[in-house]
């Protein structure tokens, strides 16, 4: 049996109106684009993980609503196999974000259309990110107290 790389991701859908939050980055010396989202970090809830990814690429702080799913996803580059808890909130409108990345590779927040990131194609950092949009669009959704921590 061969032995790949394994990663637990957090990502949050932000929605106002018929806009998300997403952000761009620098990754592997390429744009990309993303939903707030990154690694989960040891002795961290999924919720807390979540939170915190958000608050440090956007500068906000936003309570999450609602689970939208959990994706499974190799990478062909190299075969890290990821684990991404989606989550969702809403918003009545796009907030002023003010990135506050310890890693240094958030350009900008951009609030979008899904036409907008539709058309962004291979500069979207993962397919889960359109699936996550259009099973968040298609009402899928799971509560938070779903997901136990266990001592």
């Amino acid at each position: 049996m061969s032995h790949h790389p394994f990663a637990v991701t957090v990502a949050m859908i932000i929605r106002a109106g018929e806009r998300f939050l997403m952000v761009e980055e620098w990754q592997q010396d390429h744009i990309r684009f993303n939903q707030p989202a990154g690694h989960l970090e040891p002795g961290e809830t999924l919720q807390e993980g979540a939170q915190r990814e958000l608050l440090e690429e956007t500068g906000l702080a936003i309570s999450l609503e609602q689970g939208v799913a959990i994706y499974q996803f190799e990478a062909p580059d190299n075969g890290t196999h990821f684990v991404r808890f989606t989550f969702c909130a809403e918003v009545p409108e796009p907030l002023t974000t003010h990135p506050q990345d310890p890693d240094g590779d958030i350009i900008r927040c951009h609030w979008l259309t899904l036409n907008e990131i539709e058309a962004l194609g291979s500069q979207l950092r993962s397919p889960m990110i359109l699936a996550s949009f259009y099973d968040y669009l298609a009402g899928q959704r799971f509560a938070l107290d779903a997901l136990k921590l266990q001592n």
